[in-house]
């Protein structure tokens, strides 16, 4: 036979034990959002199906919308959240970016191993009653740069513990660092100053020998942000008797950025 106090006691700790459940589950279902609010952001997802919601299926789709964000190959509409256009051509006029602030209308095509890119086949420009075309292909191919979602897992975290210890980028061929861009003295070239994100302190700077336009137009995309992860093709290191001085360690080749 239970007394009173001790009644209480197990039905406070049963109440103190749910609510440490549901906290918990509060806080994986909060992190999972904001992984999703990010991968939303910059303009990707994850995931080898269509966004929810997005009306994009596999195949032919039509889209209408206003280009909010575009360079070279690429163009973003805020309509179609979660997709990035791509064209394999010559657009009439120029590139993608003569279509910045104009309402298009675009036939694209969707392919699950892209999940987050829609290869445009048509472009007309609604600049009056009837649209005029500005790019037409049957190419269903993407551009070579482009970096699909599914690539990121190829690419390990570098973490710099220290400027001499050349083994934490050396042989590894390819990686992903979290800082940003600067430009170089008298702007000439970058940099990216690599930060530790627990404090955002300088730890290396990694010379930057190119940046693909797929990785520049995310730039211009995620201009709302100066700090990503950038998605490198690890190259020669720096002399370990010119490190300290600049906090140089290595050139790369920048092949993508990202918010994660």
């Amino acid at each position: 036979m239970f007394h009173k106090a001790g009644f209480g006691r197990i039905v406070g700790i049963a109440g103190l034990s749910f609510l440490a459940l549901v906290l918990i589950s509060s806080g994986i279902a909060c992190k999972k959002a904001g992984e999703a609010g990010a991968s939303t952001a910059e303009g990707g997802t994850a995931a080898v199906e269509p966004q929810a919601g997005s009306g994009i299926k596999e195949g032919l789709n039509e889209v209408t919308g206003k280009v909010k964000t575009a360079l070279g190959n690429y163009f973003y509409l805020p309509q179609v959240p979660g997709f990035d256009f791509s064209v394999t051509g010559q657009i009439q006029g120029g590139d993608a970016t003569t279509l910045i602030d104009k309402e298009v209308v675009v036939k694209a095509l969707f392919n699950r191993q892209e999940p987050n890119l829609l290869v445009a086949q048509s472009i007309d420009l609604k600049d009056g009653a009837v649209p005029t075309n500005v790019y037409t292909t049957t190419d269903p191919a993407s551009p070579g740069d482009h970096f699909t979602q599914i690539k990121r897992a190829g690419y390990a975290e570098i973490k710099v513990t220290n400027l001499n210890k050349s083994e934490d980028w050396e042989g590894k061929g390819k990686g992903k660092a979290f800082g940003k861009l600067i430009p170089g003295p008298n702007n000439q070239g970058n940099y990216i100053s690599i930060l530790d994100p627990a404090n955002d302190k300088e730890t290396a700077k990694v010379i930057v020998d190119s940046l693909t336009t797929y990785a520049s137009y995310y730039i211009k995309k995620l201009r709302l942000f100066d700090t990503y992860y950038f998605y490198l093709t690890i190259k020669d290191s720096v002399a370990k008797n010119l490190r300290a001085k600049a906090k140089e360690i290595f050139h790369a080749d920048v092949v993508a950025i990202g918010l994660y």
